[in-house]
């Protein structure tokens, strides 16, 4: 048995949330919807004007809120990042640890630069725009990769957000090798319909002859197929991956196991932010088909605990919460009693 349910690799950043309204990003030239990366200059520029009005503060990155919802179901995960020697690296790597996720993160802390920050506006339509300034992450490699974790984990979990940079990109590559070396499963987000647009060359050498798993929102599913009928998209990345979840919002998700494609219906529920909601998805899922679920159950409650985080603010739940919605889940208790 391995030690490691899912070992990933990811951006470290500190997410920081605001709620603004649409003509006041407008006004900023913050483009809606989507991950932006910025320099340090056009994040200080942002912080200052916005000041102290943030809502949520939490260690963040795509891969990292995965991770966490593992750990907070009880299963087990190793993430490799990059922080800064600064306070807010102190403050992930606790939160990190606080939420039970085994890290690199203390052994790497950079003496020099600045632990990763994203900015994140969520508008009243419940939709989250990221800008983000990479930090130290910028400077993540292959030095930080671990064979000996990849050989004591069932799944490496790759962060699509790291094909835009070489190193980045070159880390992940090294990454798939040693999960194939050593019969590791992988799994790959696509991140961001954005990110793969502009670095399609970096993401189709990461898929390279398909992986075992591909998450992806709608969006990104039509994106990578190059086409706007979903039919078509979910046809066609059978060619790119194994077996497939495909996340659609309040319709629920499409998954493949490798012979069925499987409908899941969503949880109505009235959402306010949705920062969060495809990791929560991903890192759900994940602990499912590492707990004895298929892929229809693991869907299933991917989509119910993604449900559940849209409704509040932030981009995961507490250790309870998730607990609770283990509990209510395998009792098929799915009311709205106990929610906030």
């Amino acid at each position: 048995m391995k030690k490691y349910d899912v070992y990933a690799l990811g951006n470290a950043l500190v997410d920081i949330e605001y709620h603004v309204e649409p003509p006041v990003m407008r006004s900023l030239g913050i483009r809606k919807g989507v991950m932006t990366l910025i320099d340090e200059q056009r994040q200080l520029h942002l912080q200052e004007y916005f000041g102290d009005s943030h809502e949520k503060m939490a260690c963040g990155g795509s891969a990292a809120n995965s991770m966490i919802a593992i750990a907070q179901l009880g299963g087990e995960t190793y993430f490799s990042c990059r922080v800064a020697e600064d306070i807010t690296g102190s403050f992930y790597v606790e939160d990190l640890k606080d939420n039970g996720v085994d890290s690199n993160a203390m052994e790497c802390m950079d003496p020099a630069g600045h632990t990763g920050k994203c900015l994140v506006f969520v508008t009243p339509d419940a939709d989250r725009t990221m800008n983000t300034f990479l930090g130290v992450s910028a400077h993540f490699d292959r030095s930080h990769v671990s064979e000996m974790i990849i050989e004591e984990s069932e799944w490496v979990y790759l962060e699509g957000y790291l094909v835009t940079a070489d190193n980045s990109l070159d880390a992940v590559l090294e990454t798939r090798r040693l999960a194939t070396q050593h019969g590791v499963n992988t799994a790959l987000t696509l991140s961001d319909p954005n990110v793969l647009r502009a670095f399609r060359g970096g993401m189709m050498q990461i898929i390279g002859d398909g992986v075992d798993l591909l998450f992806a929102n709608e969006e990104e599913a039509c994106e990578l197929a190059a086409t706007e009928d979903f039919a078509q998209a979910l046809e066609a990345i059978k060619r790119h991956a194994r077996s497939f979840a495909v996340t659609r919002g309040p319709k629920g998700a499409v998954v493949y196991d490798g012979e069925r494609m499987i409908e899941i219906e969503g949880f109505p529920v009235e959402a306010i932010d949705t920062l969060g909601a495809g990791d929560m998805f991903a890192g759900s899922f994940l602990y499912g088909i590492t707990h004895g679920m298929d892929y229809e159950d693991a869907g299933r409650f991917g989509c119910w605990t993604s449900s559940r985080i849209v409704t509040r603010y932030g981009p995961r739940l507490e250790v309870d919460e998730m607990q609770e919605l283990m509990r209510r889940f395998k009792s098929g208790n799915f009311s709205d009693d106990t929610e906030e």
